[in-house]
């Protein structure tokens, strides 16, 4: 008999941390969206960019992901979207957020890949 059907997945700190960064990542690309680009431009960046970063997730990197890719082209997915992330904050000028978030990106990253080979 097995017990294990009811049990809730175990989560630790590194994928609280992914899920914030998640969340950063996308809220970033839509403050891109909306500061970066001229009026009515911004409206359809701003929704559309983080729109479309949520729907590329939800397709192949999320853990329900509808399809299923090798471990190289989940990372290259997360690299595209988190270096997005990165990039708008260089380009709406704020570099160190860039810096600290490309940095905790990277480090997250390595560490949840670390751990799906283990």
């Amino acid at each position: 008999m097995n017990t294990d059907q009811g049990a809730l997945p175990r989560f630790g700190p590194n994928d609280v941390l992914r899920f914030l960064l998640e969340l950063f990542a996308f809220f970033s690309i839509g403050l891109w969206g909306f500061l970066a680009w001229p009026p009515l431009w911004n409206w359809a960046f701003g929704i559309g960019a983080p729109l479309f970063a949520i729907v590329l997730w939800g397709l192949f990197r999320s853990p329900r992901a509808v399809f299923h890719l090798d471990a190289f082209g989940k990372a290259l997915v997360e690299i595209v979207i988190m270096g997005s992330a990165a990039l708008a904050w260089l380009v709406i000028g704020q570099w160190i957020v860039a810096v600290l978030f490309g940095i905790l990106a990277v480090v997250s990253g390595v560490v949840s890949g670390r751990k799906e080979f283990a």
